[in-house]
């Protein structure tokens, strides 16, 4: 597998950009790569959202929440990226084993954050989560038949 590859880790399905753990990285406030950049402003204020949330306990910098996507040295609490890389699939949809103990913990943690993103959020803060993050599940299964 090529680096510029193992770094990326995330498939283009139509409007999409899944990443490992099902994530759909177009949707998501904090990440920045082109042609997704996010002004300062917008940053801080996902910055702010993740501490009312719970997924933070502080207001982190606009480094620490701006994101490019999967990669190996980045911390993935699940180590569902390092997995990924080692059997040489994009995402966990794509892994024979799937679904496994891992993704399932992933699955159920994610879930667990959605009551808080509902009480947190205005209703298009709550969508773009929605789409970015508790969908997962949803991701994976397309993407593993999809390839």
């Amino acid at each position: 597998m090529k680096e510029q590859e193992a770094d990326e880790k995330v498939i283009h399905e139509q409007d999409k950009i899944i990443a490992a753990c099902g994530n759909d990285c177009s949707a998501c406030p904090r990440y920045v790569k082109h042609p997704f950049e996010k002004t300062d402003n917008e940053l801080l204020h996902t910055a702010e959202l993740w501490m009312k949330i719970g997924y933070r306990d502080h207001v982190v910098s606009i480094e620490e929440i701006s994101c490019t996507g999967c990669k190996r040295e980045n911390w993935c609490r699940y180590h569902v990226v390092s997995c990924c890389q080692e059997r040489e699939v994009t995402n966990c949809g794509q892994c024979s084993d799937y679904p496994c103990e891992k993704i399932w913990e992933c699955f159920a943690v994610t879930k667990s954050f959605e009551p808080a993103c509902r009480n947190a959020c205005s209703g298009q803060e709550y969508e773009q989560l929605k789409r970015a993050f508790f969908e997962k599940e949803k991701n994976m299964n397309s993407s593993g038949s999809s390839l």
